[in-house]
């Protein structure tokens, strides 16, 4: 068994956005310390309103090569794609 603390993802809430974003990385032997350690780290100037660190290994993620495959059943849902709508032309950008 390895000695080293798991790796952790961080990701903040700034004061004017409404979505987390990715911040960086740190080690830490628990969640609670990484939050910790996170809010010391990554928000020194008070600018987040919300933290989450989540254990890298806990991450499933997509590759960028899966693209295709992975994003092709939704061109069989005509539903979302609403090209067959007409839109009268003093409607501006949607």
């Amino acid at each position: 068994m390895s000695s080293e603390w798991p790796l952790f993802e961080v990701f903040i809430r700034g004061q004017h956005g409404l979505s987390h974003r990715h911040v960086g990385s740190l080690h830490a032997p628990d969640a609670e310390m990484a939050l910790k350690n996170a809010r010391d780290v990554y928000t020194r100037r008070n600018e987040g309103v919300s933290i989450w660190v989540v254990e890298s290994a806990r991450i499933t993620a997509s590759s960028p090569g899966d693209k295709g495959p992975l994003y092709a059943p939704s061109e069989s849902k005509i539903y979302r794609h609403p090209t067959f709508y007409d839109i009268p032309d003093d409607v501006e950008a949607m």
